[in-house]
């Protein structure tokens, strides 16, 4: 347990939907997505794949702030 007052805080974005290839699981964000395909397999493998599904973040509509002092993430109610 910290003896942090949390006293200064920043609110953080809220996470969105990310994209994860279903050949090498990669998640992504939409707007990280620079090309049509996964960079990961055209890295890896030079194959331009654009097959991927769409995951929920679980906790997309929750505040969270992160505490300057300490670093903790802090949920909101």
């Amino acid at each position: 347990m910290t003896s942090c007052s949390h006293s200064t805080l920043t609110l953080l974005p809220q996470q969105k939907n990310r994209l994860r290839c279903r050949h090498c699981h990669l998640t992504i964000k939409k707007e990280d997505l620079a090309q049509d395909f996964c960079p990961e397999c055209y890295e890896m493998q030079g194959e331009k794949r654009n097959d991927f599904e769409e995951v929920e973040c679980p906790d997309a509509t929750e505040t969270r702030y992160r505490c300057e002092t300490c670093g903790a993430i802090i949920k909101g109610e």
